[in-house]
């Protein structure tokens, strides 16, 4: 596949490896109209390298998140990413009958990629991925919308109007996570909330998977009657071993994690990005037994940052 087909070079002479982007490439589902595609970003070689099944923010696609994506690439890692159905290119609308099930169309195309694993990686390798996968070492990662997602792959239930668990959609190839920016608990969703998203009612009790939260201290959502803390439930709620990384002066772009100078970062900073992938990268590492010396040097970078994060863990 040509450059122009679909497959990006990126060479950043500070880091090595060279990283490659190839998309679309198409996953098999069922029933999905339109149907699913993902980006796939890794070193261009490398054996048996984890992988990060990445879910978006309402409205992105997998063209979103490159300071992220990259920086994880960069770091030895695969990522794959999705485009949900309530990417703003599909324009489906609140009045979409499609709509009030796109909750659930997520977690299957979460599912879609972590089984279908084998035949997106050959489709890269067709083009200029030549790097292989080990699927002992999957993990997930979501924004926002995208953090609520992967939280059911890590075992976190939806709750009904009446307050009774979902189905559990826990998928036991993934073995770790990181929640940035996620849906909080239900029971302080604003009135539009509650009519229009009341899929926005995780319980996390038994979100059992090891997971890094990552909240920002200045991140109040239009969604919950609650302030900043709303966002570090999934934390608090959870059993433990979790991670706690919050972000002093955050909001809920978490200084820009979607991509440079985008529209709703009201707080941009491209340094802090850079560390919350490092921070995402490092606890990875540590929780899929690769390399422990990361997160240790994480907590290091925390200890002497003047105050810009804290780090908590249980």
């Amino acid at each position: 596949m040509s450059e122009e087909a679909g497959t990006t070079m990126h060479t950043d002479h500070r880091t090595a490896p060279r990283i490659v982007s190839v998309k679309p490439v198409p996953v098999a589902t069922t029933g999905r109209d339109p149907g699913l595609s993902v980006k796939v970003t890794a070193p261009a070689t490398g054996d048996h390298l984890p992988v990060i099944v990445f879910s978006h923010g309402n409205a992105w696609s997998m063209d979103g998140y490159e300071p992220l994506v990259d920086r994880w690439a960069a770091a030895g890692f695969v990522v794959v990413q999705p485009t949900h159905l309530d990417s703003r290119r599909h324009g489906i609308g609140f009045d979409d009958p499609r709509f009030g099930t796109i909750w659930r169309v997520r977690i299957a195309d979460l599912h879609a990629v972590v089984d279908r694993l084998d035949d997106i990686m050959a489709q890269a390798r067709a083009a200029e991925v030549h790097a292989s996968v080990d699927h002992d070492r999957i993990a997930a990662v979501g924004h926002s919308w995208g953090g609520q997602t992967v939280g059911t792959l890590l075992g976190a239930r939806v709750l009904d109007a009446d307050g009774r668990p979902g189905e559990d959609f826990t998928h036991p190839a993934v073995r770790a996570g990181a929640l940035l920016a996620a849906t909080g608990t239900g029971d302080t969703l604003t009135p539009f909330a509650v009519e229009h998203l009341p899929f926005m009612r995780p319980d996390y009790s038994t979100m059992t998977t090891p997971a890094l939260v990552v909240a920002g201290d200045q991140d109040r959502s239009a969604m919950s009657t609650r302030g900043p803390d709303w966002f570090t439930d999934a934390y608090h709620l959870s059993p433990a071993p979790k991670s706690l990384l919050t972000v002093v002066d955050g909001e809920h772009t978490l200084g820009g994690v979607a991509g440079e100078k985008v529209a709703e970062t009201t707080d941009e900073d491209p340094a802090r990005v850079a560390f919350i992938a490092d921070a995402v990268s490092a606890y990875l590492l540590d929780a899929l037994g690769l390399d422990g010396v990361a997160w240790k040097a994480l907590g290091d970078r925390v200890a002497t940052s003047d105050g810009a994060y804290r780090l908590a863990d249980r």
